[in-house]
């Protein structure tokens, strides 16, 4: 599983989670932070990503355009990077189980 980590997150998760999803990668490092959020959607999609957001814009995008690619939007306010790190290993089954789904394009995360 390849996770797109979007603006709203520490680019240091690609690093902390290297062991678990080995393949993602920060919309900092492939330079698309300045790009719409449709453009990054197509990016995700095109490239096979899972985007990982904190924010409602790709949920509603999703909604509208189906998937891929599929989204997990965290709902969980100001919090510490480590936070997030712990809830994307907590969840690393329900993040697989909405990879392979044919059904789910949204997994919500608190």
């Amino acid at each position: 599983m390849k996770l797109l980590f979007d603006h709203n997150l520490s680019p240091s998760l690609v690093n902390l989670l290297h062991d678990l999803y080995p393949d993602s990668s920060h919309v900092y490092t492939l330079v698309l932070e300045c790009l719409r959020d449709t453009e990054v959607w197509e990016y995700a999609k095109r490239e096979g990503f899972l985007i990982v957001t904190k924010d409602a814009d790709f949920s509603d995008l999703s909604l509208l355009r189906g998937f891929p690619p599929k989204i997990i939007w965290i709902r969980r306010g100001n919090c510490k990077t480590a936070d997030i790190e712990a809830i994307l290993r907590n969840h690393y089954d329900d993040i697989e189980e909405l990879n392979n789904s044919q059904t789910v394009g949204v997994l919500t995360l608190f």
